[in-house]
Parts: structure tokens; C-alpha cells; sequence
């Protein structure tokens, strides 16, 4: 005697792959409209992310190897004493404190800026000046710009993202209550139709 089939068999899922593309009389305006707002969506997230990333990485890259052109190092005379303070465990320790150097046209200039710790007034230290002769900060290094390049187009992208995906899941919120009114519409005419055949 053979065994009858298990009462507990997977059922199998019929799938529709873009099924919004279909023509189906159960098809609506509002589905076509979704399709639409969907592939507008993932093609504005997919292109314009990586345009927008691209292109903000390239800006940062150009900015950082202009600061790097621009900004030189000079030595500079430490006008305060900058003591030492307690240890903290995290590396070389900074402080504020004014400086006096002599830009590349002879001018002098006075300035606060921060140095190493435990340093006397008097002493040389080494700044960081711009075009002008004005007190500027290190420029990153090849690598660390390159990094930093990435990072912001990597944020440039997913912020493109995150708005094309907001804008377009109002759209979606607002096909769905169309279509939510459009069956309750439906239904008024339709309910009591069937109400009166059942009963």
C-alpha cells in the first residue's frame, strides 16, 4: 500500500517579475505611475549617486592638492611659555599660543596657533602659513586627502540617495491612499450589490 502525498508540502509561490510592466486588466494607472517612480528612483539613486559622489570626490581632491601647492611651512619664534600638560595617554599633547614669523615678503605677523607642550617662550617652532602669509593648517598628505576625497563623495552619494528615496517613498504613500480611496469608491458601488445577493 502506497502512502499518499504529505498533507504538509510547500506551496509554491507564483511570482510575477514586473508584473506593473504587464498589461493586466487587474492593472491600474496608479501601478504604472509606481513603476515609473520606482525605476525613476533607483536610476536617479544608482546614476546620479555615483555622478554626485564622483564629482565631489574629484572637488575635494582638487582643493586639498591646492592647499598643498599653496601652504608653506615657516619657522616661527614662540612669544609665551606653553607648560606642560598632565598626560593624558593620547598621543602628543597641544596648546594655544602666540607666535610671531616673518612671511615670504618680509612682513612680520602675530598669531595664535597650537603647538607642542612643555615648550619655553623663545623657542622655534614650525607653523604652517598660506598664500597671503596668514596662519593655516598642515595640508593633508597625498593619502590622507585621497581618504578624506572618499569619504565625502561617499557621503555626497548616500545623501543624494537618502532624498531621492524619501521624495520617493511619498510618492508611493500618496499612490497608495489614491488607491485606497479608489477601492473604497469601488466598494460603495460594489458592497451593497453583493449585500443583497447574499442575503
Amino acid at each position: 500500500m502506497r502512502e499518499g502525498k504529505p498533507a504538509n508540502r510547500k506551496r509554491r509561490r507564483t511570482r510575477l517579475p514586473l508584473w506593473r510592466w504587464r498589461s493586466n486588466p487587474n492593472r491600474r494607472r496608479d501601478d504604472v505611475l509606481e513603476a515609473w517612480l520606482l525605476l525613476l528612483v533607483w536610476a536617479l539613486m544608482g546614476v546620479g549617486g555615483t555622478i554626485v559622489g564622483l564629482a565631489t570626490g574629484n572637488a575635494a581632491e582638487q582643493v586639498f592638492a591646492q592647499q598643498r601647492e599653496e601652504r608653506i611651512t615657516v619657522r616661527a619664534v614662540l612669544l609665551n611659555d606653553v607648560p606642560r600638560a598632565p598626560t593624558s595617554g593620547m598621543g602628543r599633547d597641544l596648546a594655544s599660543a602666540q607666535v610671531r614669523w616673518t612671511a615670504t615678503d618680509g612682513s612680520a605677523h602675530r598669531g595664535m596657533t597650537l603647538v607642542s607642550t612643555g615648550r619655553r617662550a623663545g623657542s622655534m617652532v614650525r607653523i604652517w602659513i598660506d598664500a597671503q602669509g596668514k596662519l593655516s593648517t598642515q595640508p593633508p598628505t597625498p593619502t590622507r586627502a585621497a581618504v578624506e576625497a572618499g569619504l565625502l563623495g561617499a557621503s555626497a552619494a548616500l545623501a543624494l540617495s537618502g532624498v531621492v528615496f524619501g521624495v520617493g517613498s511619498i510618492g508611493r504613500c500618496y499612490l497608495d491612499r489614491r488607491r485606497i480611496a479608489q477601492w473604497d469608491r469601488e466598494w460603495n458601488l460594489v458592497g451593497p450589490v453583493w449585500g443583497h445577493k447574499t442575503s
